[in-house]
């Protein structure tokens, strides 16, 4: 199935079922919204639930409207060495983090200057890992009611309930917060490794219900 999508931040592993499953073309010409998955992600941590988060410029102007594809981060503010330590700090211990510390890492010591590049790099490397091939296709226009593919940008919003419904899968501190669903990729690659993308595989998408 083709799929129109937002790129995310380390997307969540519906948004990667998605990739998995279908044909996606990248939406990059849509106007930027806040608290979506855009800037941010989850992980589990002994804590609980955490969200990183990726500090934009906001544009000034009555409306403050700008394109996702003109949003850039404020990196003044040493996010990217914060949201490391945090992945070290809650998946030291998960089984599968050293195996993947090394191909991650440097997305974490490179500057982006542009939200959706740092966003597109964190999907490619993410692919990479899952031995997926890394869609390219991105949109040329904005289509409000786009024909010849199902509309999965609502994926994009974090304020929404899920979905669907995601499997269980073993998780560090599972014992402590129970399952926790839909985090970041990250959390399901650190916890089951080489099996990530077969289990992407078996979440059922709402369109194919």
């Amino acid at each position: 199935m083709d799929l129109l999508l937002h790129p995310g931040y380390f997307p969540n592993c519906i948004s990667m079922a998605c990739l998995v499953q279908g044909s996606v073309t990248w939406e990059v010409f849509d106007n930027y919204q806040k608290q979506t998955y855009r800037n941010r992600c989850y992980i589990a941590t002994d804590r609980g639930r955490l969200m990183l988060n990726i500090p934009i410029r906001h544009v000034g102007g009555s409306t403050g409207r700008q394109h996702y594809r003109d949003v850039r981060i404020e990196n003044d503010y040493p996010w990217q060495r914060q949201h490391w330590r945090s992945l070290e700090t809650a998946y030291r211990a998960a089984p599968f983090f050293e195996y993947f510390e090394a191909d991650l890492r440097p997305l974490f010591e490179t500057s982006f200057t542009f939200l959706l590049d740092l966003n597109l790099a964190t999907i490619e490397r993410v692919c990479s890992l899952l031995q997926h091939p890394f869609p390219k296709a991105r949109t040329t226009s904005f289509e409000a009611d786009p024909k010849g593919m199902q509309d999965a940008r609502l994926l994009i919003e974090a304020k929404k309930e899920d979905a669907c419904t995601v499997p269980q899968y073993t998780q560090v501190f599972q014992e402590r917060h129970g399952f926790l669903p839909n985090l970041s990729t990250l959390d399901l690659l650190f916890n089951e490794g080489t099996a990530a993308a077969d289990y992407l595989r078996t979440i059922q998408l709402p369109w194919d219900a």
